[in-house]
């Protein structure tokens, strides 16, 4: 049964992820660090601006935004571009092709384990302080319900991204710009650096067309909305749709056109 080997990649996925604990405790310090960073930033920024709203938002608005969504950067991250790249150089890809499972699925289900182990050791920790420390800045209502479906979605347009960007390597044979520049694109345009209301107005009509907006914007969206409109939240979750529906085909087309490029050195 298909559902069988899905379980069993992600048991040994979690297992694998808590054999190194001592980098999750760094990757928290270091996440620490970061919103030590942005809540200084934010602060001189609204200081600066002599208001207590720009944007639409006040600074408590922007701090909470900005923490829960580097949460859900470090539970979505995978680091699949590297390991495809990884597997590229060293020619372990050959191997990963011919097991009895499509090598897009066989990759994901092999880092779905490390979506269990961030949701209990970074995104419900936060979510739980967050909520507890703003006393009332989450709504608990069909708002909840609303952002578990709209994360499931990024998580597969973040997917398909990444696996685009690791093909990639199979014409570069080195994948370490590429995928920093994916990063800095994504992270910029998502709004996990800096929440897309603060971009200029040409700019967030742009940006509100990509797909990037979709991982992390759209479900910070429907989780921070108290009063959710039904057109506001089947714009956002359809939006979503299509661009996971459109990413899982390119991604798809590409690695079939791709593969027919594949070289392994010494084999």
């Amino acid at each position: 049964m298909k559902i069988k080997k899905f379980l069993t990649l992600t048991r040994a996925g979690i297992i694998e992820s808590l054999q190194f604990r001592l980098g999750t405790v760094v990757i928290i310090i270091g996440n620490i660090l970061y919103l030590i960073v942005v809540y200084f930033l934010w602060k001189a920024i609204y200081s600066s601006a002599g208001t207590d709203i720009v944007n639409g938002m006040t600074f408590s608005d922007t701090l909470i935004y900005l923490v829960l969504a580097t949460a859900l950067f470090n539970f979505m991250e995978m680091y699949i571009v590297w390991e495809i790249g990884r597997n590229i150089q060293s020619g372990k890809i050959v191997l990963d092709l011919i097991k009895p499972m499509k090598y897009r699925q066989y990759m994901f289900w092999s880092y779905s384990g490390s979506f269990i182990t961030n949701f209990f050791f970074t995104l419900l920790p936060t979510f739980i302080v967050v909520a507890i420390v703003t006393h009332g800045a989450i709504y608990f209502g069909i708002n909840l319900l609303l952002f578990i479906i709209s994360v499931i979605i990024a998580v597969s347009i973040n997917y398909s991204i990444d696996f685009i960007v690791g093909t990639i390597c199979l014409y570069t044979e080195s994948i370490w710009g590429i995928n920093i520049m994916k990063q800095v694109i994504v992270m910029l345009l998502s709004g996990v650096t800096v929440p897309i209301a603060f971009f200029p107005e040409p700019l967030k009509s742009i940006v509100y067309h990509l797909p990037f907006q979709s991982i992390y914007n759209a479900p910070l969206s429907v989780l921070l909305d108290g009063n959710p409109q039904l057109n506001t939240v089947l714009t956002t979750i359809g939006t979503q749709l299509f661009w996971c529906v459109t990413m899982i085909a390119l991604s798809k087309l590409f690695w079939k056109v791709s593969i027919r490029k594949i070289t392994v050195n010494g084999g």
